[in-house]
């Protein structure tokens, strides 16, 4: 037997978070205050155009839309507490309306541009949100009770007087709600306090190694947590500038804004980088600004990272996270990067291994088991959103288990060995097999359905579907692909149709996924 690691830490030990906090004033007052002129948002939507021809935004600029913002939603009538859904693609009006909400107390839930009309209803009904900030294109089936915030109630909130100062908050307080796939085949809402952005903290040495003259280009989509914080909250509550791209998407594109914005920190999925490095002939390109990159959402292959470094000449760190947490493994500036693993827990923050089978006792190095994090970390959420079945299967003792299997060497470094459950990993995304398959399981030409990652290249997986179609139909795999991007997400959506007699199963009747993945 190997005993548990005395080192392993039992609590959460980095600075406190105050008693008193909110978001949007610990990411806008200090730098409104210090440096009001400095550029803080740069929102570009022709990469070919001169960066002049770019919206942007200055720190005391930004500080007063956002609590003008504020101060038009308490004078329409919301509440403290109250859901304000955000149904819009990357433009500076989303990140008015999230922070805006954050600032009266409001609780908003960023969803996704990408979301079918029918995914965004779900949202709308089961977040019990009072009201939907819209963009124009987008759908929604909002019931009667439901305001509807367009173009032009937006504009008057702008325009309204600002706050004097933002909501007196407290750090457990509801602040935002994000939805993320879940077992049960629906998406669930995971609420975050305000001190999450607190809980963040660590990552500024332990990933980022981000300073107040840093720019940062994300090339992620709002609804995400890794947009959210690595793309605004973490540059803004540092006093650096973020840049957010709203055009045509051309893989083209990220190499020319890097050097376009002079970026000194990129962010992306490994995919992007995968795909940057195979279509974009980067000597023509001028990188020398960029410090490093960042990754997170899906593995970091030692290939990729190989190839990365061998081309650029820039690290590129890696992090571990989730949307109940954010990240908290990592590498970052001055660490040793060892290929395959995300890297070390993040300084301050209580991680560790939990037996597989049940028990509190962290296990010691070298052992498999339930990557957990400890329930005084600030980043924690709150909770499911009205899921309390869910919660309680989720909190072991003083941990919170979130369904990693993973062990750690004797130098602290974290091995990933794959999820307990069927979670799926797409493009970064966390995608329900239960949600994808209750989708294709309403084709009139489909019996029985299974979805699991389909693993075409050593680093690469993608969302494959296996049918066993009805008899007598003649089932078209195009056909059934079509009928799944008209109704998910793309990013939900499976990209290979496998059509089957039968699917393995357990002797007790459960459809064996990872039987299906197998080659």
């Amino acid at each position: 037997m190997v005993l548990p690691s005395p080192s392993i830490a039992r609590d959460y030990t980095g600075e406190p978070c105050p008693g008193r906090f909110n978001i949007a004033r610990y990411c806008l007052a200090e730098a409104a205050r210090v440096t009001p002129d400095k550029v803080a948002l740069i929102v570009v939507g022709d990469a070919d155009a001169p960066l002049e021809a770019a919206e942007q935004r200055r720190y005391g600029e930004l500080d007063r839309a956002v609590r003008s913002v504020a101060a038009g939603l308490l004078a329409e009538g919301f509440k403290s507490g109250e859901r304000l859904m955000i149904r819009m693609p990357n433009t500076s009006d989303y990140a008015l309306m999230f922070f805006g909400a954050l600032a009266a107390g409001i609780v908003p839930l960023p969803s996704s541009s990408q979301l079918t009309a029918s995914e965004a209803d779900f949202l709308l009904e089961d977040s019990a949100s009072s009201a939907v900030a819209i963009a124009p294109g987008m759908e929604i089936v909002a019931p009667d009770h439901v305001r509807i915030l367009d173009t032009e109630t937006i504009a008057r909130l702008k325009a309204h007087e600002p706050l004097a100062d933002y909501a007196d908050t407290g750090a457990n307080d509801p602040a935002f709600l994000v939805y993320t796939s879940g077992t049960s085949g629906r998406p669930k809402g995971v609420l975050h306090a305000h001190r999450s952005a607190w809980g963040r903290r660590p990552m500024y040495k332990g990933w980022y190694g981000i300073e107040r003259g840093d720019t940062v280009l994300h090339a992620g989509a709002f609804n995400w947590t890794y947009t959210l914080g690595v793309g605004l909250t973490d540059p803004w509550a540092n006093g650096a500038t973020t840049v957010l791209y709203n055009g045509e998407k051309d893989v083209e594109v990220w190499p020319k804004l890097m050097e376009r914005t002079r970026a000194t920190l990129f962010a992306a999925v490994p995919t992007l980088y995968r795909q940057i490095l195979k279509y974009c002939d980067l000597t023509r390109y001028d990188l020398s600004a960029l410090r490093h990159g960042l990754t997170a959402g899906e593995a970091l292959s030692p290939a990729l990272l190989s190839q990365w470094r061998e081309t650029t000449g820039k690290e590129l760190y890696e992090a571990l996270g989730m949307s109940e947490c954010s990240t908290y493994v990592s590498t970052g500036p001055g660490m040793e990067i060892r290929p395959g693993s995300p890297g070390k827990p993040q300084p301050g923050r209580c991680v560790a291994a939990l037996p597989a089978d049940g028990g509190t006792e962290p296990l010691g190095p070298g052992e498999t088991g339930l990557l957990a994090v400890h329930r005084s970390d600030p980043g924690l959420m709150l909770g499911y959103w009205r899921r309390p079945e869910e919660e309680a299967e989720i909190y072991r003792g003083e941990w919170f288990v979130g369904g990693d299997l993973a062990r750690f060497d004797d130098d602290g470094y974290m091995w990933y060995e794959g999820r307990a459950d069927d979670l799926m990993n797409a493009m970064g995304y966390r995608v329900s097999p239960q949600e994808v398959e209750m989708t294709l399981a309403s084709h009139p030409h489909v019996q029985e359905v299974a979805v699991t990652e389909l693993r075409v290249r050593s680093d690469v997986s993608v969302v494959a579907a296996f049918v066993v179609p009805k008899e007598g139909s003649t089932p078209d795999a195009a056909e059934m692909l079509a009928w799944a991007s008209d109704r998910l997400a793309a990013y939900k959506c499976p990209r290979e149709i496998v059509f089957v007699e039968s699917l393995p199963r357990t002797a007790n009747g459960k459809v064996m996924r990872r039987a299906l993945a197998r080659p």
